[in-house]
């Protein structure tokens, strides 16, 4: 009863916190949105703060940065469109003199970091100035970060620099603990999502397709540092295999930073490239400002690219956060419906998840193609069930360091008889009607008639998938199998495969759009599906917030397994998925 009345007293306390915030927090807005008139003063220095944000594809349309009000009630995301915008504006500016960047946590995924990077670049060269400080340094913000002409760290400070790696929970010792059998199908050698179950550690297969895209992704990080920062690949690629960078000043003898400095430093260095006396007020502008000034290309035009943004888990029916097949089906068909769409771009950025959803959206995207251009934008992931979606493209883009591939599917299925019987002590007994009555029933063993009905039907589904690639990348399928069985790529070596045909962002995607739809530059962006009001997102976070917080206190850092779990209890069907959740670090 004690520990009933002290679950009651955490979720009131965190329902009434909550409250609390979002009023606080609504206020904030109301008074940052307010219709107001902005201009940018003459000296002005455009400050792009993204400590501990998480970076994702898009985020509400009212555009907002609340990254200046510090700490809110939830993880704070922004879209990468939005970040975009708000260089592309400072640079066509007089009156911004250059960036002040705070990205050395920022969180984000590779690709996305490389489109973000190339941004930062091209504001470089119109000669305005980039200075970047933080006091943390991670291996993805400062590959970002690495854009800048200046870079400083803190002299207490730290900066990552060791390369990436990928860990895979295993859970097949907790099932055995638990009597649970897990039964697999699947088709590839390399399709390993269901690895976790049934072994201990990985495959040989697995752990050789994940150094090889994991060595693929570094190299290209290391590349693009050592030509931003004017250094030699070689001592860099020795200095991040053996972790070289220990102390702050490791990182300024090797080049990576220019300066140990504190941030009073850092604000003198930019008062002296803005021509200020000692002390004297920086003018900033954030990113939510310097966005109202912007003006909207083409906003006449009558021509339109619609760009549908498909972010998350591919799932069947219409299910909020996710690449939902009623939603994207219905956002693609309508694209192709209207007129005044000229041609479609799909930005992906998924590791897959239901073959039958995923084969509701390939319809859809194949049917749009046969009436007007239609092109695949991969993002950070574009996985699986991601590649499948992005098949019957015209074009298919992606950066050098997007994930991708993956082609292959599984299914699985868990007995939990000995769980039943021999923990809990529960048996079951069952009356049916014909011999297949109670297919796939978890209290006993499957049959092996049932597993090969089963296996038939994965087998089918891959080779579904494989004829799918196939036309759309007008490959035989003996060719595709060569770049199958369920292996993950790299973007460039997915473009060296045949499986991606431009390397290349979002805006290369619109680009080749509107050049294979003859309308040269009189068009104007559309994105879709249309996105929530910022206060929506804000009550999901808030909801989310207090869901997480309460699994947090209950069961401490093992309530992310019992997410997995949860995940795994949401899968319906055959599925085409990544190996794994991707979390390099």
């Amino acid at each position: 009863m004690k520990f009933l009345s002290n679950v009651l007293a955490v979720i009131l306390g965190l329902m009434i916190f909550s409250v609390i915030s979002f009023i606080l927090f609504a206020g904030l807005i109301t008074f940052s949105t307010a219709e107001e008139k902005v201009t940018i003063s003459d000296n002005t220095v455009l400050h792009i703060n993204l400590e501990n944000i998480v970076l994702v594809e898009r985020t509400s349309e009212d555009n907002i940065d609340l990254s200046s009000f510090g700490p809110i009630p939830a993880a704070y995301k922004i879209g990468l469109a939005n970040v975009k915008k708000a260089i592309r504006t400072a640079k066509g500016n007089d009156n911004i003199k250059g960036i002040y960047l705070q990205a050395g946590t920022v969180m984000a995924n590779p690709a996305a970091l490389t489109e973000l990077r190339n941004e930062l670049i091209d504001f470089k060269e119109s000669g305005k100035f980039i200075v970047s400080y933080s006091e943390l340094y991670s291996e993805g913000g400062y590959f970002l970060s690495s854009a800048a002409s200046e870079i400083y760290l803190n002299p207490m400070g730290g900066l990552e620099f060791n390369g990436l790696s990928s860990e895979v929970l295993f859970f097949k010792g907790l099932l055995e603990k638990l009597e649970i059998e897990p039964v697999i199908f699947r088709v590839g050698e390399y399709k390993s999502a269901v690895e976790p179950f049934i072994l201990d550690q990985m495959s040989d297969a697995n752990r050789l397709q994940t150094e090889s895209f994991l060595g693929d992704l570094n190299n290209y990080m290391i590349r693009q540092v050592a030509e931003s920062r004017d250094l030699e690949y070689d001592t860099l690629k020795e200095a991040n295999d053996q972790m070289l960078v220990r102390e702050p000043q490791d990182a300024a003898d090797l080049g990576l930073v220019d300066g140990v400095w504190y941030d009073d430093q850092v604000k003198d260095l930019l008062r002296e490239k803005l021509g200020l006396e000692a002390d004297a007020e920086i003018t900033t502008i954030n990113i939510t400002g310097i966005n109202k000034t912007a003006k909207t290309k083409n906003l006449t035009a009558s021509n339109r690219i619609a760009v549908i943004v498909a972010e998350g888990e591919i799932v069947s029916g219409e299910v909020k956060g996710t690449i939902s097949s009623e939603v994207f089906a219905r956002e693609i068909k309508k694209a192709r419906m209207d007129d005044d769409i000229k041609a479609i771009v799909l930005r992906v950025n998924s590791p897959g998840g239901s073959v039958l959803a995923s084969e509701v959206i390939w319809r859809e995207m194949d049917e749009a193609r046969k009436v007007k251009p239609v092109i695949a934008s991969m993002s950070s992931l574009a996985a699986s069930g991601g590649y499948y979606i992005a098949a019957p493209a015209d074009t298919i883009v992606a950066q050098p360091n997007t994930i991708t591939g993956s082609i292959g599917i599984f299914g699985m299925w868990f007995n939990a008889e000995g769980l039943l019987n021999n923990k809990l002590g529960i048996t079951t007994d069952v009356a049916k009607t014909g011999e297949f009555s109670d297919f796939m029933n978890p209290t006993r063993q499957l049959s092996e008639v049932e597993k090969n009905i089963i296996q038939k039907q994965i087998e089918s589904g891959y080779d579904t998938f494989l004829t799918r690639v196939a036309n759309g990348r007008k490959m035989s399928k003996d060719a595709v199998k060569e770049v199958a069985s369920g292996r993950v790529w790299s973007g460039l070596q997915a473009k060296e495969n045949g499986l991606v045909d431009v390397l290349g962002g979002l805006d290369d995607a619109i680009q080749i759009a509107a050049s294979k739809a003859n309308i040269g530059e009189d068009y104007r962006v559309l994105y879709y599906p249309k996105q929530k009001t910022i206060f929506e997102q804000i009550m999901t976070e808030l909801g989310t917030d207090i869901e997480a917080r309460y699994m947090h206190y209950r069961f401490g850092e093992s309530y992310r397994l019992l997410e997995k779990i949860e995940n795994i209890q949401q899968m319906k069907g055959i599925h085409a998925r990544l190996p794994f959740d991707v979390v390099l670090k």
